[in-house]
């Protein structure tokens, strides 16, 4: 396809989109008689909801439903419709949509199952078709989907029930869009952010995607005035490429993503496998990619729906740790408990905010955070307005938590007129949760909290469970430039000998022992005279990856004579664990000092691409599996910040009189391991194990590497 006509293609397929959410136009293909058939649903749902456009029935019978011709020929509709609704089975949906092209039909939906959520087979015939639709510049929204509704232009697409689509009042700038892969739980979604008062803007279903994604829904909504938050419910994404591009722009935009994607275990995997035919790809490596893309990757539907609601009235909140405000003493303990187990901090308020919140306390109530206001506020209400005041003003908060018992009806209402009042302008989240489990809320209250969009929940849990994954959220960080390949590499394929994995590494800058491959004893000796003893000697061969293990390394050599003896055990380990082995020679380096043994590497996902992955080392990556995944263009600021979050990390920073090591000199390797992935492409994986790191100031050395190689 010639680059005129590609780009054509692509200008009707972005049309399409349009076209597709906000038809002017629509063709039912599959129409049947029948009254509960998907295409009578159809048909009820755009009368319902007052659809002014042309509607055109395509079926297998001649005849007229609801005042309307059907047509029996697909040749027989008016070139140019907006939108084919497919009410058709599986295997006519082929041929369906080749005569849509042919009429030049702008968009199509596929309800049918029936696709790669039935196997490999199914897999393959939904790809064929899907990539014909694409050359072919139609867009089309599933197969095995529930459909779509625009709340804006009240246009709703579906053959679940019909219903009156609630008309979203206009002017409405923070509405949350919903784009799922699974219809059913959208519309859990919908009417959960409707109870709370949130509108939203669309609810769109996107089943298998056979042609248009997450990503493209995502890209699409970024323009959209309506919509301030976009929640994705993904069990694949399918095209990565195009979710992370439109994940950037949504965050230059200011419109925040909040995702669900089950799969951190084998078994969610099976089940999305067969629910919407996704991938079983691999979570973390969709973690580290994501969320350095600024999405929130929240972990449960509660966490879903209460983060998408505070980003909704809170779209640009501020980092930091929380404020929390309180009528309990024993809620501080539980809070203090709660946020060390999220990893946020709850910051000790300033001297400034101290002293003025002691002049307004009683001499019995600390004036810190949390701010436990006691049974105080019983009597004063307006304490309440004066602690949230001040917490909101601690440059160190990012949110404010509010955890309260109802009281009255009459101290409920004085309790939020506080809050709305002492909250202001600040774009700060402030979240109230008032206590008392399913007790109902006074009518008054829930009036005035809608009214000033004050956010309640019933859960202190929830509450700070929310707020903790928007403030921790990082800042966003310009992506670095790409990395240009790099030229003249010819490396062969499969496992590198260690001696060249080790030359690519010291060509990043990243310190190795002193050595020298050697291929004969009297080499080795001369060889470790100078470099100086103690030396270590290891077999080198791209087929034997597991060195140790065949005992093909030997340390802690003193001399001459202990050389010598270790030559000939060597040798004799390698013929004996892997006969006929041809070796490509003997590493001889320096031994190292002992330090803190880490794991610096790194892999190309077949989809994601690279990504660095950093922790403890030696045998207790994989005893413990305490590592990160970390994206491959990541900052030295952003792989020191991840070391302090692995589960070992207060051994990096002196435990039990160890002293502290250099953090910052493991970030360095870990940069230099991800522009190497960036800038190498044949290079599929890297590992270097142990990274022996040293205490502060004093570097880190690579002792082995492992570089796997596609080939050039």
């Amino acid at each position: 396809m010639g680059l005129p006509i590609k780009l054509a293609t692509e200008a009707k397929r972005a049309q399409g989109l349009d076209r597709l959410l906000d038809a002017k136009s629509v063709a039912i293909v599959g129409m049947s008689s029948k009254p509960q058939s998907a295409g009578q649903i159809v048909l009820k749902n755009l009368r319902e909801n007052g659809f002014s456009g042309a509607i055109h029935l395509v079926g297998r019978t001649p005849g007229i439903i609801d005042g309307l011709d059907v047509i029996t020929d697909m040749a027989e509709l008016p070139p140019g419709v907006d939108l084919a609704v497919l009410t058709i089975p599986a295997a006519s949906v082929e041929a369906t949509l080749d005569a849509c092209m042919a009429r030049d039909v702008g968009s199509a939906i596929v309800f049918a199952s029936g696709f790669a959520e039935t196997g490999e087979e199914g897999r393959r015939e939904q790809e064929r078709i899907g990539a014909r639709v694409h050359a072919g510049g139609m867009v089309v929204v599933g197969p095995n989907c529930l459909g779509f509704t625009n709340y804006a232009a009240g246009f709703s697409i579906t053959f679940v029930g019909v219903n009156k689509v609630p008309a979203m009042p206009q002017g409405t700038r923070d509405a949350v869009a919903i784009v799922s892969q699974s219809g059913g739980l959208a519309n859990h979604m919908r009417h959960g952010l409707n109870a709370r008062g949130v509108a939203v803007s669309y609810n769109i279903s996107t089943g298998n995607e056979m042609d248009l994604g997450l990503g493209d829904f995502v890209d699409h909504l970024v323009d959209d005035a309506a919509t301030r938050v976009i929640m994705i419910y993904a069990e694949d994404i399918r095209r990565p490429d195009i979710f992370l591009a439109a994940a950037a722009r949504a965050r230059t935009m200011g419109k925040p993503l909040v995702m669900l994607f089950p799969g951190r275990s084998p078994h969610a995997q099976e089940a999305a496998k067969s629910h919407t035919g996704a991938l079983a790809g691999d979570y973390a490596v969709m973690k580290a990619k994501v969320e350095r893309a600024g999405v929130h990757l929240v972990d449960t539907l509660d966490e879903f729906m209460d983060v998408a609601e505070i980003l909704s009235r809170y779209p640009a909140p501020s980092r930091g740790g929380l404020g929390i405000l309180t009528f309990s003493g024993a809620f501080c303990g539980i809070a203090h408990d709660f946020c060390a187990d999220m990893g946020v901090e709850i910051p000790a308020l300033s001297p400034a905010t101290e002293a003025e919140l002691k002049a307004l306390l009683p001499a019995f109530i600390s004036p810190r955070n949390p701010i436990d206001l006691g049974t105080e506020a019983v009597w004063r209400p307006e304490l309440v307005g004066a602690g949230v005041a001040a917490l909101l003003k601690e440059p160190a908060i990012g949110a404010v938590a509010i955890s309260i018992p109802i009281v009255s009806p009459a101290h409920a209402k004085a309790y939020v007129e506080q809050v709305v009042a002492a909250r202001g302008e600040s774009t700060k989240p402030v979240v109230m949760a008032m206590l008392g489990d399913q007790l109902p809320l006074p009518p008054e209250f829930v009036e005035i909290a809608r009214a000033s969009k004050v956010i309640v929940s019933r859960s202190s849990d929830r509450v700070l469970k929310a707020l903790a994954r928007i403030v921790r959220q990082p800042d966003p960080r310009p992506a670095p430039p790409a990395a240009a390949p790099m030229q003249g590499r010819d490396l062969p394929q499969g496992t590198l000998p260690e001696w060249l994995g080790k030359s690519l590494l010291a060509g990043e800058g990243i310190r190795i022992p002193g050595g020298r491959l050697v291929r004969t004893l009297d080499e080795a000796r001369a060889a470790a005279e100078a470099i100086g003893y103690p030396v270590v000697i290891k077999a080198q061969a791209g087929a034997l990856a597991h060195k140790t293990e065949a005992g093909g390394v030997i340390l802690n050599l003193a001399d001459a004579d202990a050389l010598s003896a270790a030559w000939a055990t060597l040798h004799a380990n390698i013929a004996r664990a892997q006969p006929g082995l041809l070796l490509e020679g003997v590493l001889v380096e320096k031994m190292s000092p002992k330090g803190l043994e880490l794991v610096v590497g790194g892999r190309r996902d077949p989809r994601w691409g690279p990504v660095v992955v950093i922790g403890l080392g030696g045998i207790m990556v994989e005893a413990l599996g305490d590592v990160r995944l970390v994206a491959a263009d990541a900052s030295r600021e952003e792989f020191v910040a991840e070391f302090g979050k692995l589960k070992a990390s207060k051994l990096l920073y002196g435990f039990r009189n160890q002293p502290p090591v250099d953090v910052a000199a493991a970030a360095d390797v870990a940069v230099a391991i991800g522009r190497l992935l960036l800038a190498t492409p044949e290079i599929t994986d890297v590992e270097i194990n142990p990274l022996m790191v040293y205490e502060r100031g004093h570097g880190a050395v690579a002792l082995d590497a492992l570089i796997v190689s596609a080939g050039s």
